[in-house]
């Protein structure tokens, strides 16, 4: 799909499961499994400070 490379999705319990997918041209995508056309689009450098400021816990009053 696009020369899209897909992770194998992330799922929580009872929720919809997450995709992250890169491409040769250095884009990072995020989409619902399944709804991967509607996707989120960015630089891989966004998507990394977004996975580093989840892991230092900036999302956890989401939680």
């Amino acid at each position: 799909m696009d020369g899209i490379t897909w992770e194998e999705p992330f799922c929580g319990e009872g929720a919809s499961c997450f995709r992250l997918g890169t491409d040769p041209a250095g884009h990072a995508y995020i989409a619902i499994a399944g709804q991967e056309e509607n996707r989120l689009t960015d630089t891989r450098d966004a998507l990394r400070a977004l996975i580093l400021g989840i892991k230092d816990g900036k999302a956890d009053h989401l939680l």
